[in-house]
Order: C-alpha cells, then sequence, then structure tokens
C-alpha cells in the first residue's frame, strides 16, 4: 500500500509513523508513506495556500490552485483508489471503513485547515471524506494519523499475530470482551476460573457472552445497526 498526505504541516506528521506498528510496516516494505507540503505548489514567493472566502466571514479558506496542483502532479504518476479528505463533516470513522481501506493499493489524504477547503476540490478531486469523531481539531494531521494507523494495523503482515486484529473491538459490532495475564492473584484479585481451565470451548464462548455483555451496557447502539 501506498499512502500519499498533502499537509502544510509535515513535520507534525511525521512523528507517529517513527515508531512502533506504523514504523515496522514501513521498515517492512508493506506500506510507503509519503508527505508532500502544500506551501511547495503555491503560485507565489510568500507560499500563500489560503485567502479569505467569498462573500465575507471569519476564518480562511484553503485555496484551490495549490491543492490541483499537488493532486494532479500525484495522479499524473499512478492511479489513487481513494483521494480522502480529513473534515469535521465528512463520515464518522470507524472499523468497517478502515477494514475497506485496508484492501485498497494506493490512496491520498488531505489534510484540512483554517474554515477548510474550497468547495471545488472536494466536488473535483476528493472520492470520501472522513471525520474522526464529533469535535474540531487545528487542522487534519492528527486525524489523518488515526485513520492510518487504523488501516495500516489491518494489513496482513503488519502485526506479529494476524487474528489479533480480528477480534478487536468493534469488529461484528462488538467491543472486546475482557482480558486478564499473569500473576493469576493480585491482592486478592482473581482472574476467571474459566480463563484458566484450558477448556477452549468454554474460554470462547465466556468471550463471547462477555463481549455481547460489555456492547450491551456501553454501547447498546452497536446492536441496532
Amino acid at each position: 500500500m501506498r499512502i500519499d498526505i498533502i499537509t502544510v504541516l509535515p513535520e507534525l506528521m511525521k512523528s507517529p509513523f517513527e515508531a512502533s506498528i506504523l514504523r515496522r510496516a514501513i521498515d517492512k516494505g508493506l506500506v510507503e508513506v509519503h508527505f508532500h507540503n502544500l506551501r511547495d505548489y503555491a503560485t507565489n514567493n510568500y507560499k500563500t495556500v489560503d485567502d479569505y472566502q467569498f462573500g465575507g466571514g471569519a476564518g480562511m479558506v484553503m485555496m484551490i490552485e495549490p491543492i490541483d496542483k499537488c493532486i494532479s502532479a500525484l495522479q499524473a504518476e499512478r492511479t489513487y483508489d481513494e483521494v480522502i479528505y480529513m473534515t469535521p463533516d465528512g463520515t464518522t470513522l470507524n472499523q468497517g471503513i478502515a477494514n475497506t481501506l485496508s484492501l485498497q493499493e494506493n490512496m491520498i489524504i488531505l489534510c484540512g485547515h483554517y474554515k477548510g477547503v474550497d468547495q471545488r476540490v472536494r466536488d473535483k478531486f476528493v472520492t470520501r471524506e472522513i471525520s474522526i469523531g464529533d469535535y474540531v481539531l487545528s487542522g487534519g494531521e492528527l486525524g489523518a494519523a488515526v485513520l492510518c494507523d487504523a488501516v495500516i494495523r489491518l494489513i496482513p503482515g503488519v502485526l506479529n499475530d494476524e487474528t489479533s486484529a480480528l477480534t478487536d473491538s468493534f469488529q461484528d459490532n462488538l467491543l472486546a470482551p475482557p482480558v486478564y495475564t499473569r500473576p493469576a492473584n493480585y491482592k486478592g484479585l482473581e482472574v476467571p476460573e474459566v480463563l484458566l481451565s484450558g477448556n477452549f470451548a468454554r474460554i470462547e464462548a465466556w468471550r463471547e457472552e462477555q463481549a455481547l455483555k460489555r456492547t450491551q451496557e456501553r454501547r447498546p447502539d452497536l446492536l441496532e445497526e
């Protein structure tokens, strides 16, 4: 998979990809992540990428021309399955979207800023708009990092145990059940006996029961979908 991230703050974007699972995926050659500074595509000496909005109002708007130049340059080199715009009014990211995107080959992620991008960018280039929640950040970079983490960890070979992702919360619309590790008894706090039984059929049934119970208590809306 190749991911091209368009941003006005490439230095902010780079650090999440320099450690942990994301770094491992890059080192294994399972994913390429490239950062493109939108100011490199500006048309004046001041590297301006935003302007006042027509009709008045507070806040600046990211201009269409630098974005057009950047996306067009990338699309001239390869075909992209998705051009994703990170925006608060996009579709809320969920596990199903992450699963779908993990199957793609090439993606562009455009990070919004200020009051957003000129609507013509969304009309002409963007194939999918994604939000990571009902709140507003200073820019789309942190949201893009969250999206990349959610997607990249699903690529075969990234996790040491590929079955781990299949038991994550939100797979099958259930939250994950409680998990325990050693010691079996810590200051009187004991691990459920079933997990120590060695009876894998009982263990699996217990986990399914606990996952359903936790989902009913914490996220009953998931069971309605």
